[in-house]
């Protein structure tokens, strides 16, 4: 069976049925020029009225049916040789995880099992599944013109009025109608797709349907569970935020943020609508609540994509293996902008892919609004319009472009337009302040600062810390995920034992499957892993800080992705008999491997990542609730005050807990004077090793009661030194 599905010839059926519409109409004569003219001379040409017609019911007759890709042959026997390569790289993973210092144990067994992996393709008993069939659909290389030259002018005055780097009511609403136009210059009417009328499919869409919603749920719940607990204290970026947040309840409506070297919008006015809608006020949970929302989001996407590099079943394998996800589970509860970028990678990898699969303009129009959004969100993200680029050369360089390489320039350049569009307002920030627009990226990659003219020499030859990061990132997934205890469990494997065991596999089965077969997808799906590592890989000014599991977050999507096609292919083996017993055997061993993954994907953010954050974390809520306390005895915090001491709590988090997200808490000691002249009563916070204060607030209030406030958290107890009168 062939991998093309070529688009049917049209033909001009039930007229009744393919009777078209007004809008029909209006949007084949205002295509292009040529069109419009027609139209104009139709209005007394009779013949060319009737070509017009014709042309018009022709173009509404489309149907297409997409046929399903022929699948490797599998061996008929049991494959023996499948379960001890799973076996082999499961013990394997299982030692690099738990036996560090025998690191070298681990390797050899991972040699063994792609040994007998090998073998297990050789003898037909592993392969992934058939990638889908490629779809001709019709692309007429013209456009909408008048309403694409209408979205030219919007854009035009909504750049000029974008100056200033704020979001106004005139520049937003001149931006969303230039965007408005431009998808519709570009957008054509699809094909129709044949749909199975057979009683016996629906019902097992059905089935499947609620199976998918299911796993939906599971994940869900992974996501949203002990939000409010897990990860327990904030840390001096939240403080960050929500200022940010802050200023624009006060009217700042910036297009970019400048604090903390710099951060776009996307996630500030996020949290805002986050905070409105469920009354969580300009608080670290609705950071927290905000960012794990956004991580479910990307949910869908990574199942269609799984669905697009495979079948229905890896898709909800992927769902289920990254929904559950030590790596973006974390990155997601965080409270930070982590997880955008794996948020807007997914569906412009998913929409490109498809585009080019089908040929279709409408994923290419969909592919770059996601690219544009995305640069609005996580700077690593900026990584990705490199990586479209990249996939388009793949594409063009294999022999499944031949043919549509014309056409292929055109779908680049409408990503490229249409992100182009949506990264107005940025592109407008960065022509005016470029020293903000780059610093947090040129900070990383060269250590000089753009805004504060500091510089920082890099450790080392630059081609020797790329090479050294680029192989520390390339082992993150099965080795050490770096030590930014933040987000993450530092040196460990980003991927829990399961997935790290079938991304080896599938890694070499997808190599060995390009090899064979040629298939521009296959290279798309194993370059995408390192250029998506890229943003971490590119600290090279603080190569202690890759790999980073929040700038490498859009790698975790291929990598995922590429355990859930190992998976199916062990399924589809283990059951290719058909019998009952083979059948309970497949899905019996599935299942105790997702029983098993989310299991320890449950340990590792539950347990172990919630006490080794709660070890490094300061009681910032504890101060809160202090604030608290003595705002409702006195009715005022105007004389509370925390002393601040190095390394010790970011004195704006108490704030934060105590409902006062815009007053930083710290009074220096050289300035404890100025509170005499303060009416009583007073309080003061301070480290309990810091006896310099101490002495100094005695000196200064011989009747203030000095206390010890024990903590929850271990070592974290601080002083509270009150003034009565």
């Amino acid at each position: 069976m062939s991998n093309h599905s070529q688009f049917p010839i049209p033909e001009l059926q039930d007229k009744e049925s393919q009777e078209p519409t007004v809008l029909d109409l209006y949007k084949s004569v205002t295509k292009d020029w040529t069109s419009f003219f027609n139209f104009i001379r139709s209005l007394w040409d009779a013949r060319r009225r009737d070509e017009l017609n014709r042309s018009l019911v022709a173009e509404t007759a489309y149907i297409i049916e997409e046929s399903k890709p022929e699948e490797p042959a599998r061996s008929s026997y049991f494959p023996w040789r499948s379960v001890l390569a799973l076996f082999l790289a499961l013990v394997a993973q299982f030692s690099l995880e738990s036996m560090r210092e025998q690191a070298n144990l681990g390797v050899a067994l991972y040699i063994f099992a792609i040994g007998f992996l090998i073998w297990a393709y050789i003898k037909d008993e592993w392969h992934l599944p058939a990638l889908p069939v490629f779809v001709q659909m019709p692309e007429p290389m013209s456009t909408r013109i008048i309403p694409f030259i209408s979205s030219i002018i919007f854009a035009l005055l909504a750049f000029w009025f974008f100056g200033g780097g704020k979001f106004s009511v005139v520049n937003v609403t001149l931006w969303m109608t230039s965007l408005a136009l431009l998808v519709y210059s570009l957008w054509l009417k699809n094909p129709k797709i044949a749909q199975e009328a057979d009683p016996d499919e629906r019902r097992k869409r059905l089935v499947w349907n609620a199976l998918v919603v299911g796993v939906f749920a599971i994940t869900i719940f992974y996501r949203l569970y002990r939000t409010d607990s897990v990860p327990v204290e904030p840390f001096s970026d939240h403080a960050e935020k929500i200022l940010d947040v802050y200023d624009i309840t006060q009217g700042d409506t910036s297009i970019f943020f400048r604090r903390n070297t710099g951060r776009e919008a996307f996630q500030m006015y996020w949290t805002l609508l986050v905070a409105n809608v469920f009354g969580t006020g300009l608080s670290y949970l609705s950071l927290k609540l905000g960012t794990a929302l956004l991580g479910i989001l990307t949910l869908p996407y990574i199942y269609l994509l799984g669905k697009e590099l495979g079948n229905e079943r890896v898709g909800l394998f992927a769902l289920f293996l990254f929904g559950i996800a030590y790596w973006p589970n974390v990155i997601s509860r965080i409270g930070l902008r982590f997880p955008l970028y794996p948020l807007f990678a997914a569906p412009t990898l998913l929409y490109l892919i498809r585009g080019l699969r089908t040929r279709n303009r409408n994923d290419f129009i969909l592919s770059g609004i996601f690219l544009g959004l995305g640069l609005h969100g996580y700077s690593p993200f900026r990584i990705v319009p490199f990586l479209v680029v990249i996939a388009f050369m793949i594409y063009f360089l294999h022999a499944q472009s031949k043919g549509n390489r014309e056409q292929g320039v055109l779908w680049l350049v409408i990503i490229a337009v249409t992100s182009f569009f949506i990264f107005l307002p940025l592109l407008s920030y960065w022509i005016e302040f470029p020293e903000y627009f780059g610093e947090r990226a040129i900070t990383r990659l060269t250590g000089i600062s753009q805004v504060t003219g500091i510089s920082v020499p890099l450790p080392g030859p630059a081609w020797q810390i790329f090479l050294s990061n680029l192989y520390r990132a390339m082992l993150m997934f099965n080795w050490d995920d770096g030590e930014i205890w933040v987000n993450s469990l530092p040196h460990r494997p980003a991927l829990d034992m399961v997935t790290g065991a079938l991304f080896v596999i599938g890694i070499v089965l997808l190599i060995v499957r390009y090899v064979r077969q040629r298939d521009w997808r296959d290279l798309l799906l194993l370059v995408s892993i390192p250029v998506l590592l890229m943003p971490s890989i590119l600290s090279l000014a603080y190569p202690g800080e890759n790999p980073a599991l929040n700038r490498s977050g859009g790698g975790a999507v291929p990598a995922i992705l590429v355990s859930a096609l190992a998976l199916d292919g062990l399924v589809t083996g283990l059951g290719a008999a058909r019998s009952g017993k083979r059948l309970f055997i497949a899905y019996g061993l599935t299942g105790i491997l997702l029983a098993a993954s989310a299991y320890q994907n449950f340990d590792l953010v539950f347990n172990k990542f919630d006490k080794n954050f709660r070890g490094g974390a300061w009681n910032t809520s504890e101060m809160g609730q202090v604030i608290s306390d003595f705002r409702a005895q006195y009715g005022q915090t105007d004389t509370f005050w925390i002393v601040p001491f190095p390394y010790w709590v970011d004195t704006r988090l108490p704030g934060v807990w105590a409902g006062i997200p815009n007053r930083d808490f710290a009074l220096w000691p050289e300035n404890f004077s100025a509170t005499l002249v303060l009416p009583a009563p007073k309080m003061f916070i301070f480290w309990p090793e810091d006896l310099k204060t101490e002495n100094a607030l005695k000196e200064l209030y011989p009747n203030g009661v000095l206390t010890r406030y024990t903590s929850t958290f271990a070592g974290k107890d601080f002083m509270l030194f009150f003034v009565e009168r």
